[in-house]
């Protein structure tokens, strides 16, 4: 789910923009920041295999050529006003 919040986030922008994305996600932010540079030189390949939600990956490299995004990562569940903010709108969207 943090992958698509990210994609669709910056799918939303109509021109180029400076943009700051706030995440709990190690996954998210290291995927980006760290090995998305590599799996792209092994042909969206992680070094023990298949990568999972190529895809999304493959999207969200697509989208960040277009815009200047920096990403910073917050703990979860550890009182940040926005990130709680976010888990809130999560759970409230969730179907009962």
């Amino acid at each position: 789910m943090e992958l698509t919040a990210a994609l669709q986030a910056l799918l939303a922008l109509k021109t180029p923009c400076r943009v700051e994305i706030v995440t709990d996600s190690e996954y998210l932010r290291r995927g980006i920041t760290e090995w998305l540079p590599g799996w792209k030189k092994r042909n969206w390949q992680r070094k023990g295999g298949a990568l999972a939600n190529i895809d999304l990956w493959q999207a969200l490299d697509a989208i960040l050529a277009k815009h200047s995004v920096t990403w910073k990562w917050v703990r979860g569940h550890a009182g940040h006003k926005y990130n709680q903010r976010a888990d809130q709108l999560a759970r409230q969207s969730i179907p009962r």
